[in-house]
Protein backbone atom coordinates (compact mmCIF):
# COMPACT_ATOMS: atom_id res chain seq x y z
CA UNK A 1 0.00 0.00 0.00
CA UNK A 2 1.44 3.33 -1.08
CA UNK A 3 1.97 5.85 1.71
CA UNK A 4 1.48 9.42 0.54
CA UNK A 5 0.36 12.78 1.85
CA UNK A 6 -3.33 13.69 1.88
CA UNK A 7 -4.75 14.64 -1.52
CA UNK A 8 -3.89 18.20 -2.42
CA UNK A 9 -1.15 18.34 0.24
CA UNK A 10 2.57 17.85 -0.38
CA UNK A 11 5.77 16.82 1.36
CA UNK A 12 9.00 18.67 0.52
CA UNK A 13 12.41 17.04 0.42
CA UNK A 14 15.28 18.93 2.10
CA UNK A 15 16.55 20.59 -1.11
CA UNK A 16 13.02 21.63 -2.10
CA UNK A 17 12.41 23.02 1.38
CA UNK A 18 15.69 24.90 1.22
CA UNK A 19 14.76 26.42 -2.15
CA UNK A 20 11.34 27.44 -0.87
CA UNK A 21 12.79 29.05 2.26
CA UNK A 22 15.44 30.86 0.22
CA UNK A 23 12.80 32.24 -2.17
CA UNK A 24 10.52 33.28 0.68
CA UNK A 25 13.48 34.87 2.42
CA UNK A 26 14.24 37.05 -0.61
CA UNK A 27 10.62 38.22 -0.72
CA UNK A 28 10.64 38.99 3.00
CA UNK A 29 13.94 40.85 2.76
CA UNK A 30 12.67 42.97 -0.13
CA UNK A 31 9.48 43.95 1.65
CA UNK A 32 11.40 44.88 4.81
CA UNK A 33 13.73 47.07 2.76
CA UNK A 34 10.66 48.86 1.39
CA UNK A 35 9.54 49.71 4.94
CA UNK A 36 6.91 47.00 5.46
CA UNK A 37 6.60 45.09 8.75
CA UNK A 38 5.85 41.38 9.01
CA UNK A 39 2.89 40.10 11.00
CA UNK A 40 1.74 36.61 11.87
CA UNK A 41 -1.77 35.34 12.51
CA UNK A 42 -3.14 31.92 13.56
CA UNK A 43 -4.02 29.27 11.00
CA UNK A 44 -7.48 29.05 12.61
CA UNK A 45 -10.10 31.81 12.72
CA UNK A 46 -13.67 31.95 14.00
CA UNK A 47 -16.05 30.37 11.49
CA UNK A 48 -18.40 33.39 11.60
CA UNK A 49 -15.51 35.62 10.58
CA UNK A 50 -14.46 33.35 7.74
CA UNK A 51 -18.06 33.26 6.46
CA UNK A 52 -18.84 36.95 6.83
CA UNK A 53 -19.16 37.52 3.09
CA UNK A 54 -15.69 39.02 2.67
CA UNK A 55 -14.00 35.99 1.13
CA UNK A 56 -16.12 35.61 -1.98
CA UNK A 57 -16.30 32.12 -3.45
CA UNK A 58 -13.36 31.04 -1.30
CA UNK A 59 -15.71 30.90 1.68
CA UNK A 60 -17.34 27.88 0.08
CA UNK A 61 -13.95 26.14 0.00
CA UNK A 62 -13.01 26.65 3.64
CA UNK A 63 -12.09 23.70 5.85
CA UNK A 64 -14.39 23.81 8.86
CA UNK A 65 -13.61 22.45 12.32
CA UNK A 66 -16.37 20.69 14.21
CA UNK A 67 -17.42 21.99 17.59
CA UNK A 68 -16.24 19.99 20.55
CA UNK A 69 -18.69 17.68 22.29
CA UNK A 70 -21.15 17.21 19.42
CA UNK A 71 -23.75 14.47 19.79
CA UNK A 72 -25.68 12.44 17.23
CA UNK A 73 -28.70 14.67 17.86
CA UNK A 74 -26.65 17.72 16.94
CA UNK A 75 -25.90 16.19 13.53
CA UNK A 76 -29.54 15.26 12.94
CA UNK A 77 -30.82 18.70 13.90
CA UNK A 78 -28.22 20.75 11.97
CA UNK A 79 -29.51 22.41 8.82
CA UNK A 80 -26.01 23.02 7.40
CA UNK A 81 -22.36 22.31 8.11
CA UNK A 82 -22.02 25.82 9.52
CA UNK A 83 -24.30 24.82 12.41
CA UNK A 84 -21.75 22.19 13.47
CA UNK A 85 -18.56 24.24 13.32
CA UNK A 86 -17.30 27.29 15.16
CA UNK A 87 -13.74 27.44 13.77
CA UNK A 88 -12.06 27.01 10.39
CA UNK A 89 -8.72 27.07 8.63
CA UNK A 90 -7.97 30.39 6.95
CA UNK A 91 -8.51 30.33 3.18
CA UNK A 92 -6.55 33.53 2.51
CA UNK A 93 -4.51 36.11 4.43
CA UNK A 94 -6.75 39.13 3.80
CA UNK A 95 -9.56 38.22 6.18
CA UNK A 96 -7.05 37.46 8.99
CA UNK A 97 -5.34 40.80 8.30
CA UNK A 98 -8.64 42.65 8.64
CA UNK A 99 -9.31 40.89 11.95
CA UNK A 100 -5.72 41.55 13.08
CA UNK A 101 -6.01 45.27 12.36
CA UNK A 102 -9.36 45.53 14.13
CA UNK A 103 -7.82 43.80 17.16
CA UNK A 104 -4.57 45.78 17.33
CA UNK A 105 -5.16 49.11 15.54
CA UNK A 106 -4.52 51.04 18.77
CA UNK A 107 -0.94 49.73 18.81
CA UNK A 108 -0.28 50.27 15.09
CA UNK A 109 0.76 53.39 13.15
CA UNK A 110 -1.94 55.45 11.44
CA UNK A 111 -0.68 54.17 8.08
CA UNK A 112 0.32 50.55 8.57
CA UNK A 113 2.55 48.90 5.98
CA UNK A 114 2.46 45.16 6.56
CA UNK A 115 3.33 41.90 4.90
CA UNK A 116 2.12 38.46 5.82
CA UNK A 117 3.31 35.06 4.58
CA UNK A 118 2.09 31.60 5.43
CA UNK A 119 0.02 28.59 4.42
CA UNK A 120 -3.68 28.78 3.64
CA UNK A 121 -6.16 25.97 3.01
CA UNK A 122 -8.96 25.52 0.48
CA UNK A 123 -11.03 22.39 -0.12
CA UNK A 124 -10.89 22.57 -3.89
CA UNK A 125 -10.18 19.97 -6.55
CA UNK A 126 -6.39 19.58 -6.77
CA UNK A 127 -4.83 20.19 -10.19
CA UNK A 128 -1.70 21.72 -11.68
CA UNK A 129 -0.97 24.96 -9.84
CA UNK A 130 -3.82 24.41 -7.36
CA UNK A 131 -3.38 22.67 -4.02
CA UNK A 132 -5.43 22.33 -0.86
CA UNK A 133 -2.57 23.72 1.20
CA UNK A 134 -0.40 26.44 -0.31
CA UNK A 135 1.59 29.50 0.68
CA UNK A 136 0.59 33.09 0.02
CA UNK A 137 2.71 36.23 0.32
CA UNK A 138 0.59 39.33 0.97
CA UNK A 139 1.73 42.95 1.12
CA UNK A 140 -0.76 45.62 2.24
CA UNK A 141 -1.03 49.27 3.22
CA UNK A 142 -3.84 50.16 5.63
CA UNK A 143 -4.88 53.71 6.45
CA UNK A 144 -3.56 55.41 3.29
CA UNK A 145 -6.53 56.80 1.28
CA UNK A 146 -4.46 58.08 -1.66
CA UNK A 147 -2.87 56.27 -4.57
CA UNK A 148 0.51 56.32 -2.80
CA UNK A 149 -0.59 52.92 -1.48
CA UNK A 150 -0.99 51.51 -5.00
CA UNK A 151 2.37 52.88 -6.13
CA UNK A 152 4.33 51.68 -3.08
CA UNK A 153 2.87 48.17 -3.12
CA UNK A 154 3.37 47.82 -6.88
CA UNK A 155 7.01 48.94 -6.72
CA UNK A 156 7.83 46.70 -3.76
CA UNK A 157 6.21 43.70 -5.47
CA UNK A 158 8.01 44.34 -8.76
CA UNK A 159 11.29 44.69 -6.86
CA UNK A 160 10.72 41.32 -5.18
CA UNK A 161 10.07 39.67 -8.56
CA UNK A 162 13.25 41.27 -9.92
CA UNK A 163 15.31 39.92 -7.04
CA UNK A 164 13.93 36.45 -7.74
CA UNK A 165 15.19 36.74 -11.32
CA UNK A 166 11.74 36.69 -12.90
CA UNK A 167 11.46 38.32 -16.32
CA UNK A 168 8.52 38.97 -18.62
CA UNK A 169 5.86 39.55 -15.95
CA UNK A 170 3.09 42.10 -16.56
CA UNK A 171 0.74 43.95 -14.23
CA UNK A 172 -2.80 44.02 -15.66
CA UNK A 173 -4.71 46.85 -14.00
CA UNK A 174 -8.26 48.16 -13.92
CA UNK A 175 -10.70 49.78 -11.49
CA UNK A 176 -13.95 48.31 -10.19
CA UNK A 177 -15.56 51.77 -10.35
CA UNK A 178 -14.98 51.79 -14.10
CA UNK A 179 -16.68 48.42 -14.40
CA UNK A 180 -19.68 49.75 -12.47
CA UNK A 181 -19.93 52.72 -14.85
CA UNK A 182 -19.69 50.38 -17.82
CA UNK A 183 -22.55 48.23 -16.53
CA UNK A 184 -24.63 51.32 -15.78
CA UNK A 185 -24.08 52.63 -19.32
CA UNK A 186 -25.22 49.26 -20.67
CA UNK A 187 -28.48 49.58 -18.79
CA UNK A 188 -27.73 46.78 -16.33
CA UNK A 189 -29.44 47.49 -13.00
CA UNK A 190 -27.24 47.65 -9.85
CA UNK A 191 -28.92 44.58 -8.37
CA UNK A 192 -27.62 42.60 -11.37
CA UNK A 193 -24.06 43.93 -11.28
CA UNK A 194 -22.62 41.03 -9.27
CA UNK A 195 -23.97 38.46 -11.70
CA UNK A 196 -22.79 40.50 -14.68
CA UNK A 197 -19.26 40.81 -13.28
CA UNK A 198 -19.10 37.05 -12.65
CA UNK A 199 -19.89 36.52 -16.33
CA UNK A 200 -17.45 39.20 -17.53
CA UNK A 201 -14.75 37.46 -15.50
CA UNK A 202 -15.17 34.39 -17.75
CA UNK A 203 -14.04 36.26 -20.88
CA UNK A 204 -10.73 34.37 -21.13
CA UNK A 205 -12.56 31.03 -20.96
CA UNK A 206 -15.70 31.54 -23.07
CA UNK A 207 -14.82 34.50 -25.30
CA UNK A 208 -16.81 37.63 -26.12
CA UNK A 209 -19.65 35.75 -27.79
CA UNK A 210 -19.96 33.45 -24.79
CA UNK A 211 -20.10 36.40 -22.40
CA UNK A 212 -22.86 38.10 -24.40
CA UNK A 213 -24.81 34.86 -24.65
CA UNK A 214 -24.59 34.17 -20.91
CA UNK A 215 -25.52 37.74 -20.00
CA UNK A 216 -28.51 37.56 -22.34
CA UNK A 217 -29.60 34.35 -20.63
CA UNK A 218 -29.13 35.53 -17.06
CA UNK A 219 -30.10 39.22 -17.16
CA UNK A 220 -33.52 40.80 -17.72
CA UNK A 221 -34.10 41.95 -21.30
CA UNK A 222 -33.44 45.53 -22.33
CA UNK A 223 -29.74 45.98 -21.64
CA UNK A 224 -27.48 47.37 -24.37
CA UNK A 225 -25.09 44.78 -25.78
CA UNK A 226 -23.29 47.34 -27.95
CA UNK A 227 -22.13 49.24 -24.86
CA UNK A 228 -19.99 46.23 -23.87
CA UNK A 229 -18.50 45.58 -27.30
CA UNK A 230 -15.39 47.74 -26.90
CA UNK A 231 -14.54 46.12 -23.59
CA UNK A 232 -15.20 42.58 -24.78
CA UNK A 233 -12.95 43.18 -27.77
CA UNK A 234 -10.31 44.45 -25.33
CA UNK A 235 -9.72 47.72 -27.15
CA UNK A 236 -6.20 48.96 -26.24
CA UNK A 237 -6.28 52.28 -24.43
CA UNK A 238 -2.71 52.66 -23.16
CA UNK A 239 -2.12 55.15 -20.35
CA UNK A 240 -4.81 57.46 -21.75
CA UNK A 241 -7.45 58.48 -19.22
CA UNK A 242 -9.83 60.01 -21.79
CA UNK A 243 -9.78 56.93 -24.02
CA UNK A 244 -10.30 54.64 -21.02
CA UNK A 245 -13.21 56.71 -19.71
CA UNK A 246 -14.92 56.65 -23.13
CA UNK A 247 -14.63 52.86 -23.34
CA UNK A 248 -15.99 52.42 -19.81
CA UNK A 249 -19.16 54.48 -20.17
CA UNK A 250 -18.01 58.05 -20.70
CA UNK A 251 -19.68 59.34 -17.52
CA UNK A 252 -18.15 61.95 -15.18
CA UNK A 253 -17.60 59.17 -12.63
CA UNK A 254 -15.81 57.10 -15.28
CA UNK A 255 -13.54 60.07 -16.10
CA UNK A 256 -12.73 60.55 -12.42
CA UNK A 257 -11.83 56.89 -11.88
CA UNK A 258 -9.88 56.68 -15.15
CA UNK A 259 -7.88 59.79 -14.31
CA UNK A 260 -6.95 58.36 -10.92
CA UNK A 261 -6.01 54.96 -12.37
CA UNK A 262 -3.88 56.37 -15.18
CA UNK A 263 -2.30 58.85 -12.77
CA UNK A 264 -0.85 56.26 -10.42
CA UNK A 265 -0.02 53.91 -13.30
CA UNK A 266 2.15 56.63 -14.84
CA UNK A 267 3.93 57.04 -11.51
CA UNK A 268 4.82 53.35 -11.58
CA UNK A 269 5.74 53.32 -15.27
CA UNK A 270 8.14 56.24 -14.85
CA UNK A 271 10.18 54.05 -12.52
CA UNK A 272 9.53 50.59 -13.92
CA UNK A 273 8.88 51.21 -17.62
CA UNK A 274 5.71 51.08 -19.69
CA UNK A 275 6.12 47.46 -20.79
CA UNK A 276 5.21 46.09 -17.35
CA UNK A 277 1.82 47.85 -17.10
CA UNK A 278 -1.25 47.06 -19.16
CA UNK A 279 -4.62 48.71 -18.58
CA UNK A 280 -7.09 45.90 -19.18
CA UNK A 281 -10.72 47.09 -19.24
CA UNK A 282 -11.86 43.44 -19.07
CA UNK A 283 -10.10 42.68 -15.78
CA UNK A 284 -12.68 41.94 -13.07
CA UNK A 285 -11.20 39.76 -10.29
CA UNK A 286 -13.74 37.69 -8.49
CA UNK A 287 -13.70 39.13 -4.99
CA UNK A 288 -16.69 41.34 -4.37
CA UNK A 289 -14.96 43.36 -1.66
CA UNK A 290 -12.80 45.38 -4.10
CA UNK A 291 -13.79 49.05 -4.19
CA UNK A 292 -11.27 50.63 -6.60
CA UNK A 293 -8.00 49.60 -8.24
CA UNK A 294 -7.66 45.91 -9.14
CA UNK A 295 -4.50 44.18 -10.34
CA UNK A 296 -3.35 40.79 -11.62
CA UNK A 297 0.20 39.68 -12.33
CA UNK A 298 0.51 37.77 -15.61
CA UNK A 299 3.40 35.74 -17.00
CA UNK A 300 3.67 34.20 -20.49
CA UNK A 301 4.67 30.80 -19.09
CA UNK A 302 1.50 30.47 -16.99
CA UNK A 303 -2.09 30.34 -18.11
CA UNK A 304 -3.13 31.55 -14.67
CA UNK A 305 -2.11 34.65 -12.75
CA UNK A 306 0.94 34.82 -10.50
CA UNK A 307 -1.02 36.90 -8.03
CA UNK A 308 -3.24 39.89 -7.70
CA UNK A 309 -5.13 42.22 -5.44
CA UNK A 310 -6.69 45.62 -5.22
CA UNK A 311 -8.25 48.27 -3.02
CA UNK A 312 -10.70 47.03 -0.39
CA UNK A 313 -11.67 50.14 1.56
CA UNK A 314 -14.83 48.65 3.07
CA UNK A 315 -13.56 45.37 4.50
CA UNK A 316 -11.93 46.37 7.79
CA UNK A 317 -14.93 48.46 8.75
CA UNK A 318 -16.93 45.24 8.91
CA UNK A 319 -14.85 44.30 11.94
CA UNK A 320 -13.86 47.69 13.33
CA UNK A 321 -17.07 49.67 12.78
CA UNK A 322 -15.08 52.43 11.06
CA UNK A 323 -13.94 52.18 7.45
CA UNK A 324 -10.19 52.08 6.89
CA UNK A 325 -8.69 52.57 3.41
CA UNK A 326 -6.73 49.50 2.35
CA UNK A 327 -4.80 48.24 -0.65
CA UNK A 328 -2.88 45.00 -1.06
CA UNK A 329 -1.34 42.45 -3.41
CA UNK A 330 -0.92 38.71 -2.93
CA UNK A 331 1.75 36.59 -4.64
CA UNK A 332 0.85 33.00 -5.39
CA UNK A 333 4.01 31.44 -3.99
CA UNK A 334 3.50 27.95 -5.47
CA UNK A 335 2.93 29.34 -8.96
CA UNK A 336 5.89 31.67 -8.56
CA UNK A 337 8.19 28.72 -7.88
CA UNK A 338 7.18 27.26 -11.26
CA UNK A 339 8.51 30.20 -13.26
CA UNK A 340 11.43 31.72 -11.36
CA UNK A 341 14.85 30.52 -12.48
CA UNK A 342 16.70 28.10 -10.23
CA UNK A 343 19.83 29.81 -9.03
CA UNK A 344 22.70 28.76 -6.81
CA UNK A 345 22.09 29.81 -3.23
CA UNK A 346 24.68 31.47 -1.06
CA UNK A 347 25.67 29.13 1.75
CA UNK A 348 28.29 29.07 4.46
CA UNK A 349 31.16 26.78 3.51
CA UNK A 350 29.66 23.29 3.51
CA UNK A 351 32.04 20.52 4.52
CA UNK A 352 31.68 16.84 5.41
CA UNK A 353 33.59 14.73 7.89
CA UNK A 354 33.99 11.03 7.13
CA UNK A 355 34.09 8.86 10.23
CA UNK A 356 34.46 5.13 10.78
CA UNK A 357 31.36 3.10 11.68
CA UNK A 358 31.08 1.71 15.16
CA UNK A 359 32.79 3.25 18.20
CA UNK A 360 32.62 7.03 18.54
CA UNK A 361 35.91 8.86 18.02
CA UNK A 362 36.42 11.09 21.07
CA UNK A 363 37.78 13.91 18.88
CA UNK A 364 35.04 13.83 16.24
CA UNK A 365 32.40 16.04 17.86
CA UNK A 366 34.88 18.63 19.24
CA UNK A 367 36.29 18.97 15.70
CA UNK A 368 32.81 19.36 14.29
CA UNK A 369 31.86 21.99 16.89
CA UNK A 370 35.04 23.96 16.16
CA UNK A 371 34.20 24.03 12.44
CA UNK A 372 30.60 25.07 13.16
CA UNK A 373 31.80 27.83 15.49
CA UNK A 374 34.12 29.15 12.76
CA UNK A 375 31.31 29.53 10.21
CA UNK A 376 31.11 26.17 8.43
CA UNK A 377 28.12 23.96 7.78
CA UNK A 378 29.23 20.46 8.78
CA UNK A 379 27.75 17.05 8.06
CA UNK A 380 28.97 13.81 9.62
CA UNK A 381 29.02 10.88 7.20
CA UNK A 382 29.76 7.25 8.08
CA UNK A 383 32.40 5.82 5.78
CA UNK A 384 31.38 2.92 3.51
CA UNK A 385 33.39 0.76 1.14
CA UNK A 386 32.02 2.53 -1.94
CA UNK A 387 32.41 6.27 -1.43
CA UNK A 388 31.06 7.39 -4.80
CA UNK A 389 27.36 7.46 -3.75
CA UNK A 390 28.37 9.43 -0.65
CA UNK A 391 30.30 11.98 -2.71
CA UNK A 392 27.49 12.29 -5.25
CA UNK A 393 24.97 12.99 -2.49
CA UNK A 394 27.25 15.57 -0.88
CA UNK A 395 27.78 17.38 -4.19
CA UNK A 396 24.04 17.36 -4.87
CA UNK A 397 23.47 18.89 -1.42
CA UNK A 398 25.98 21.69 -1.98
CA UNK A 399 28.95 20.38 -0.01
CA UNK A 400 32.34 21.47 -1.34
CA UNK A 401 34.97 19.62 0.73
CA UNK A 402 35.37 16.37 2.62
CA UNK A 403 37.95 15.11 5.13
CA UNK A 404 38.58 11.89 7.05
CA UNK A 405 38.52 11.81 10.85
CA UNK A 406 40.54 8.93 12.26
CA UNK A 407 41.92 8.04 15.67
CA UNK A 408 45.02 10.06 14.75
CA UNK A 409 42.93 13.21 14.02
CA UNK A 410 42.87 15.27 17.20
CA UNK A 411 41.94 18.73 15.89
CA UNK A 412 40.65 20.48 12.79
CA UNK A 413 44.23 21.45 11.93
CA UNK A 414 44.99 17.76 11.32
CA UNK A 415 42.29 17.49 8.62
CA UNK A 416 43.32 16.89 5.03
CA UNK A 417 40.59 18.35 2.83
CA UNK A 418 39.56 17.00 -0.59
CA UNK A 419 37.59 19.20 -2.96
CA UNK A 420 34.25 17.85 -4.11
CA UNK A 421 32.88 18.39 -7.59
CA UNK A 422 31.15 16.63 -10.50
CA UNK A 423 34.28 14.64 -11.30
CA UNK A 424 34.71 13.22 -7.80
Amino acid sequence: MAVSSARGMRDFLPRDKEHRDHTLGLIRETYVRHGFEEIETPAIEDAARLHSGMGGDNEKLSFQILKRGLTADDFHQASSAEDLSDLGLRFDLTVPLARFYASHHGSLPTVFRSFHTGPVWRAERPQKGRYRQFVQCDIDILGEPGVLAEVEVMLATADALDRLGLEGFTFRINDRRLLVELLNSAGIAPENHSQALITLDKLDKIGAAGVVAELSERLPAGWNQDALTAVLENTPVGLDADALARVMGGTPAAHEAATELVGWARQVSRIRGDEELVIDPTLVRGMGYYTGSIIEIAHPDLGISLGGGGRYDGMIGRFLGTNVPAFGLSLGFERLLEVIPTRAMDHPDRVALLCEPGELNEHLLPIKMHLVDTGHTVRLVTRTKNLRPIYERLVADGYTRVADVTEQTTSSEDLSWRELGPAV
